[in-house]
């Protein structure tokens, strides 16, 4: 049996929570025994800068975010299991990452 770490990471928290969705329900319906999805915190990534080009007028600013949503699940399985469990749609602008643990 193998210890496998899937990390999803999106800048959109629906498409990440139906895809964690879809992986948490093929691996109930294996069997097998899992932990997660675990939440992880929020990364808040911000700029601010001078809306005019050339610094001369009134100061006024323009502030961006981007939040970067991160999930983890924990599970135990064959090398068979997990070609069955990655075999998931995964929505745009979602990144998985799959880690096998010693």
């Amino acid at each position: 049996m193998l210890a496998v770490r899937v990390t999803l990471v999106s800048r959109n928290v629906a498409s990440l929570e139906r895809v964690s969705a879809d992986i948490v329900r093929n691996i109930k319906q294996q069997r097998l025994d899992m932990r997660g999805p675990i939440r992880m915190p929020t990364k808040n990534l911000a700029i601010t800068t001078r809306k005019s080009p050339c610094g001369e007028g009134s100061k006024t600013w323009d502030r961006f975010e981007m939040r970067i949503h991160k999930r983890v699940i924990d599970m135990t399985t064959s090398p068979a299991g997990l070609r069955d469990i990655t075999k998931v749609p995964v929505d745009e602008g979602v990144s998985i990452a799959v880690t096998i643990q010693q």
